[in-house]
């Protein structure tokens, strides 16, 4: 029996919900989920251009373990380029140093509830109107 995966650390999930192809209507996209600590290996390795050992580090998963998340990400990524399909990022073992939520809304990304003010686009105020994505690691999983 293997033993049960440990939370990834991710620093803050992307601004956007997800990728799609000029010119298709969503309704008409096959979609490819990339979770939440694929792309959390994509931004570090690529987009910061740390090193493995670094980013492995940094998402408390060992280097082996980060090569293998960031291969499956590439691979997501490259299918949905190659065969026109929806990149939806969501979901994924992962915590995070604070809550994070959507505006159901605006679709803005907001960083702990103390970080919610009422932006210019939102009709309306509310905590009600925010859905989690991420939850602040407990004490105890450190």
């Amino acid at each position: 029996m293997s033993r049960p995966k440990q939370h990834r650390k991710v620093g803050s999930p992307p601004l956007m919900k997800g990728y799609k192809p000029f010119g298709i209507p969503r309704t008409e996209l096959e979609t490819i989920v990339l979770q939440f600590d694929e792309y959390e290996a994509i931004r570090l390795l690529d987009y910061e251009g740390l090193l493995q050992e670094q980013a492995a580090e940094r998402m408390n998963v060992s280097r082996p373990t980060l090569t293998r998340i960031y291969e499956q990400a590439r691979r997501s990524i490259a299918k949905a380029f190659v065969e026109g399909k929806m990149i939806l990022i969501e979901g994924g073992n992962v915590e995070s140093d604070r809550d994070w939520y959507r505006c159901n809304r605006c679709n803005k990304l907001i960083g702990g509830l103390a970080n919610h003010v009422r932006c210019k686009h939102c009709t309306s105020y509310g905590d009600d109107e925010l859905v989690p994505i991420i939850k602040k690691e407990s004490p105890v999983s450190k």
